[in-house]
């Protein structure tokens, strides 16, 4: 798999890595295994998907345990990647929490459940409005000298507070939602300032979370218990009004000669060549249907095809 660096921090890791969170939160409750789970993980570091996504949210916390006995033994193939600053209040809400004092104690927990020293890259996985940017940045700048953090990623982050932090220490990450039918990143300026920056870009669900691999035409074809049934982009009316962009992408891949979800996977890699993505399964059929994505690139009449999709009813 192609290499890339995270940033500036000298850590290397494939563009093409693993989201975790579906093993343990948000999607699917009833079809869950831990022990495929676990597999899985092992697949994608042999596969060379080295960047390994978390966080404490997920679960909560669950997940990061999760992670923390699939590496067991593997712990230096992999680009351990976790986040803290939202806390969990009820089903699937969350609220921010980016106080020094909670993410100092959100870390070393962390670290506990993973069952590791430290963590390769921490992400605020969302700036706290109560608390000024540079509070809960410098915090965790602190826990790097520390050594419990090699290199420091911010989510969802706009340009400005992308530039607030990284004048206190460097941010060599962003991770944010980006694919064909979220492409919010692009259109604010973010993946674009990240190059200007030297900041890596990561892409999280770049599959629409599941709806761009094509194989979702009515809310029936979710799990009866899925946390996508809360989101209103997948309400039937939007589901069934977003099929048109999703015959676009399976057009483009059928021009390709690979799957929609390859199809959708290799267009945010082909945003810039600082653009990772961690689409994420517990299934270890789609892992190797995504990861062959790194592989695929889409022919001129495919980026004809994907370059005025339809803007995607439902909000994200």
């Amino acid at each position: 798999m192609r290499q890339t660096v995270l940033g500036q921090s000298g850590i290397v890791t494939g563009v093409l890595g693993l989201g975790c969170m579906g093993m343990s939160w948000g999607y699917d409750e009833l079809g869950r295994d831990d022990d495929t789970s676990v597999a899985v993980v092992h697949r994608a570091l042999e596969l060379g998907s080295t960047l390994i996504d978390t966080a404490d949210q997920y679960g909560p916390f669950t997940n990061e345990e999760l992670v923390g006995r699939a590496l067991r033994g593997r712990r230096e193939r992999a680009v351990l990647a976790t986040k803290g600053g939202l806390v969990v209040e009820e089903g699937y809400r969350s609220r921010r929490d980016g106080r020094p004092e909670h993410l100092r104690a959100a870390l070393d927990a962390s670290l506990r459940r993973l069952g590791v020293d430290h963590v390769d890259l921490y992400q605020l996985h969302r700036i706290d409005p109560q608390v000024p940017v540079e509070e809960s940045w410098g915090a965790l700048a602190e826990m790097v000298e520390q050594g419990k953090i090699r290199a420091l990623g911010l989510s969802e982050a706009g340009v400005d507070e992308i530039e607030r932090a990284h004048a206190v220490h460097p941010v060599s990450t962003v991770q944010s939602e980006l694919s064909l039918w979220s492409r919010d990143a692009l259109e604010q300026g973010v993946v674009e300032h990240c190059a200007r920056r030297g900041i890596a870009f990561v892409a999280f669900a770049p599959l629409g979370r599941g709806f761009l691999a094509g194989h979702i035409a009515s809310s029936a074809d979710l799990p009866q218990a899925d946390g996508r049934h809360n989101i209103p982009r997948y309400r039937s009316e939007a589901i069934e009004a977003n099929q048109a962009l999703v015959e676009r992408v399976r057009k483009a891949a059928e021009s390709s000669g690979c799957t929609t979800a390859q199809a959708a996977i290799a267009w945010t890699l082909a945003q810039g060549s600082h653009v990772l993505a961690i689409p994420g399964t517990k299934t270890p059929r789609y892992l190797e249907e995504n990861t062959a994505a790194e592989a695929v690139r889409l022919s001129p009449e495919a980026l004809d095809l994907l370059a005025d999709l339809p803007t995607a009813i439902g909000a994200r």
